[in-house]
This record gives C-alpha cells, sequence and structure tokens, in this order.
C-alpha cells in the first residue's frame, strides 16, 4: 500500500474507540484521507455525526458496520466480523434502519450477558459441573459496568465481585476455549438474510489477523487464517461479496493469500486501519487505493439503486 485514499474500517466512541464521530472524521481530514469508513461494532448511532461533520470539512464519510457473526462448529466456536457498507442515504429510511438495528440487537446486550451467565453458573456456579464461584454470577454484578457489556466487564465482575482474582482462572471461566463460552454476535443463516434482501455490500473483516506472527491488538481473539479459510464457503455463499486484505494485522503472506482468495472468487478488495485510538490502533495505518475504492462504492451504489 504506498497510498491509503480511503482508510474504511474504523471505530468512534459510539461502540469501543476513543474519538468521538467527528473527531475522527476531523483527524482523517487533516491526515489527507480522502474518504473515512465509520464502522462501529454492531450499531449505527455513530454514522449522522460523523456524516455532519464530513459535509462540513469536505470529506467522504462512508458509513458502515462491522456486524459479529458468530459461529458454534465443531473446529471453531467464536466470531467473525463482517463490514456492511451502505448508501448514506439509507439512514434517512425508517424501514432500513428498523430492520438493521433488530438484527444487530440480537449480538450483543442484555440478551447475549443473561445466556453467558447462564453457562457460566451451569459450568462454573456452586452447583456447575466444574465449580469455581463461590456464588452465582448474576446480571447486575455485569450490568453495574456498562449496558453493553464485553469480556471485560465479566473479568472485571469475576474480580470485583465475586473474588476471582487468578488471571489463569479468569480465562478458564470466560476464554474462548471455556466449556461456558458463547460467542457474542448473530448466527450467519441471519446476516445471510439481511445481505440478500438489504442494498448492502458486505466485506469480510481481517481475515488473517488471527494468523498474525507478533504480539498486538490486531490478534485479538481472532481465529487463524486455516479456520478462516474453512468458514469461507459459508460466508460467501451468505453473500459477502469482499475481502478487507490491506490491514495492519496482516503479514505479507497472507496477504497474498487473500490476494489469491479475492481473484478466486472474484472479490472486492479492501483496506482499512481498524481505529480504536491514537496509540494502539491509530488512523491511517491501511486502506484501500482510490481504484478500490471506487468499485466498492460502484457496488453500494449500485445496490442502492436496484431497491430504489
Amino acid at each position: 500500500m504506498t497510498h491509503i485514499f480511503a482508510d474504511l474500517h474504523n471505530h468512534t466512541t459510539a461502540s469501543d474507540g476513543d474519538f468521538s464521530p467527528g473527531d475522527l472524521v476531523t483527524r482523517a481530514a487533516d491526515m489527507g484521507i480522502k474518504v473515512i469508513g465509520v464502522t462501529d461494532h454492531d450499531t449505527l448511532d455513530g454514522l449522522e455525526p460523523a456524516l455532519d461533520v464530513g459535509k462540513k470539512l469536505g470529506i467522504e464519510v462512508f458509513p458502515g458496520v462491522e456486524i459479529s457473526v458468530r459461529f458454534k462448529r465443531a473446529f471453531f466456536t467464536g466470531t467473525l466480523h463482517v463490514l456492511t457498507y451502505f448508501s448514506s442515504a439509507l439512514l434517512e429510511d425508517p424501514g432500513f434502519v428498523t430492520r438493521f438495528k433488530a438484527l444487530l440487537a440480537g449480538g450483543r446486550g442484555e440478551g447475549l450477558v443473561r445466556a453467558r451467565i447462564e453457562k457460566i453458573n451451569e459450568v462454573f456456579g456452586p452447583g456447575g459441573k466444574s465449580p469455581l464461584l463461590s456464588r452465582d454470577l448474576v446480571f447486575e454484578d455485569i450490568a453495574a459496568y456498562s449496558d453493553n457489556a464485553s469480556r471485560r466487564h465479566f473479568a472485571m465482575a469475576l474480580d470485583e465481585k465475586l473474588g476471582v482474582s487468578d488471571k489463569n482462572t479468569i480465562n478458564r471461566i470466560i476464554g474462548n476455549d471455556s466449556p461456558a463460552y458463547l460467542p457474542s454476535g448473530v448466527n450467519l443463516e441471519q446476516v445471510k438474510g439481511f445481505i440478500k434482501t438489504e442494498p448492502v455490500v458486505a466485506v469480510l473483516a481481517h481475515p488473517a489477523a488471527g494468523s498474525f506472527p507478533g504480539e498486538g491488538h490486531y490478534k485479538e481473539v481472532l481465529p487463524p487464517v486455516e479456520t478462516v479459510a474453512r468458514l469461507l464457503p459459508e460466508v460467501l455463499d451468505a453473500g459477502v461479496r469482499g475481502l478487507e486484505i490491506h490491514y495492519p494485522g496482516h503479514a505479507p503472506e497472507h496477504k497474498a493469500l487473500l490476494l489469491a482468495w479475492a481473484e478466486k472468487y472474484d472479490l472486492l478488495v479492501t483496506g482499512g486501519s481498524d481505529c480504536h485510538d491514537s496509540v494502539n490502533r491509530p488512523l491511517g495505518t491501511a486502506g484501500s487505493g482510490e481504484q478500490e475504492f471506487k468499485r466498492l462504492k460502484q457496488a453500494v451504489l449500485y445496490e442502492e439503486k436496484k431497491t430504489g
């Protein structure tokens, strides 16, 4: 990547980013980026304020949502992320917004928190299969920290509310390998139904970041690229039409592999920084070239026209 024309994967305070939507857009404009993707996790809330600032500053804000998609397979229990882009005009369509929010509500929030608590108690509660807790975890333990609870909030509750301070024990209870683990996100069939019926263009986010060879925030809890390869036929069948290839957590050999996949399956190629903050995951570290972005935008405009 020699020039970042469009940085298409970024987060704001609407999900788990440090920057407000307006601040993110302003920073992108100051860096000379022409197009900034705002793609918060499982929410549309940051898009309108970002678009307003973009208009004032003359930078194109490209709307999207990073949808969490959960899998429970014999070879993988966890979450993949699908960047779902659409025309800004659709934010003025109450039907589209309502249907999108209904899809996203199934993947996070209170329902998922309660399901996770029930599973943890079933396995690790005083009456569970492998008792580790002095009492059952309750919803209020988690809700005290956040309305949109993450793994971090569960870890804090286990430590501060139930006195489980050993990190290995906490990981045993809430880690991906835990028998009590339930991944966040909506199931692939629900996402497939949405992608196939709504005017959106879906791109698989950071497909090889789980195989990043070094330490870093990009690897996180994502599966290795070999696992993604096994899931790819299902993902493409669900209507995903692109791969995020230009990404800070992609090693050169993985980027070459993903480019081969894109050629084989005739997929769009995108890129983004996955910005969350100014230090660990900063803005402007990866993105798409102008021609790559034009192909993506053309696909989004086609979808809008087709249904409009």
